[in-house]
């Protein structure tokens, strides 16, 4: 009788447990599991909106890799640029900046962090309203204005249209914006590193707090770490936003064009969702190997 009431107390809370595991699963099924089914679906199909989607196998896969010249010649490489250096720059400088705040004083530190964190949260209006007056293409612009003072140039340069200085200035705004849930998450693990670990690390012939980061810091925060390169390597992918507001869709010369862009411009411009459907599946296909990547330099290995 006892054992059999064991069970029965276990099979209880089991069942409480799904209880309050089904919101999420029911919000995580309508909003993230559906979308990605329907977009493998309409990846393999031409769909214009208005008629029903009409199958075509793996053409629009096959059009991506040898007929889509744009995603080829500007999306991918733009990406794969913008990637790297905000998706591993961003990050570098999240964990640094997060090292730097916890040596700080807690008011200080707590403000500080709030600056940072800040643009993460206004990016795309802070972009509209303090960006494009910083890169107006007169001498109205600030940044115009200064290099005119400063005697860099004599006469305004149109920079939102000009293809060799569009992508970094989406990449500058990208790492002005950066510091986002991982820089927080860092931070919480850098403080929440146990002390002993730097006694016992002192006691082994650790000197100096560069050391201290390496041998103590980093091993005992994997876990943040890891949480913090996935968010990072996901939002370096998916913003597209920056460039599509500051120049437009497509951008001038595709100079700015990200996947994301790629994305919009055929999905929701040309209205070609088969097709967009295709190029979003690439996407999610890219981001899971970099997250992959991810997870094999700061996963656990147990």
């Amino acid at each position: 009788m006892k054992k059999s009431t064991k069970i029965s107390r276990r099979e209880r809370s089991n069942k409480a447990g799904y209880l309050f595991l089904l919101p999420y699963a029911l919000l995580f099924t309508i909003f993230i599991l559906t979308p990605v089914c329907l977009a493998v679906v309409l990846s393999f199909t031409n769909f214009n909106v208005i008629q029903f989607p009409k199958p075509v196998g793996f053409l629009n896969y096959i059009n991506l890799v040898t007929s889509d010249e744009v995603f080829m010649q500007y999306v991918l490489p733009n990406t794969v640029k913008y990637a790297i250096i905000v998706g591993v720059g961003g990050y570098c400088l999240s964990f640094l900046l997060a090292w730097a705040l916890a040596n700080l004083p807690g008011k200080l530190r707590t403000v500080l962090a709030l600056i940072l964190y800040s643009p993460s949260m206004t990016a795309g209006v802070a972009m509209t309203v303090l960006w494009k007056i910083m890169f107006t293409g007169d001498q109205t612009g600030y940044i115009n204005s200064w290099l005119m003072d400063l005697g860099v140039i004599n006469e305004p340069i149109i920079w939102l249209v000009n293809a060799n200085y569009l992508l970094p200035i989406v990449i500058i705004i990208g790492l002005w914006s950066s510091m986002g849930v991982g820089f927080l998450a860092i931070l919480a693990g850098i403080l929440n590193t146990d002390e002993s670990l730097y006694e016992a690390a002192a006691i082994d012939g650790v000197k100096n707090r560069f050391q201290e980061m390496i041998y103590v810091t980093i091993p005992s925060m994997k876990p943040q770490m890891l949480f913090a390169a996935v968010m990072q390597i996901v939002g370096a992918f998916q913003n597209g936003q920056v460039a599509s507001m500051l120049a437009g869709n497509p951008t001038p010369g595709y100079a700015a064009q990200l996947i994301v862009n790629h994305i919009e411009d055929y999905g929701f411009i040309r209205y070609e969702m088969g097709y967009a459907a295709a190029v979003s599946v690439a996407l999610l296909l890219i981001v899971n190997v970099f997250s992959k990547i991810a997870n094999k330099l700061f996963g656990e290995k147990d």
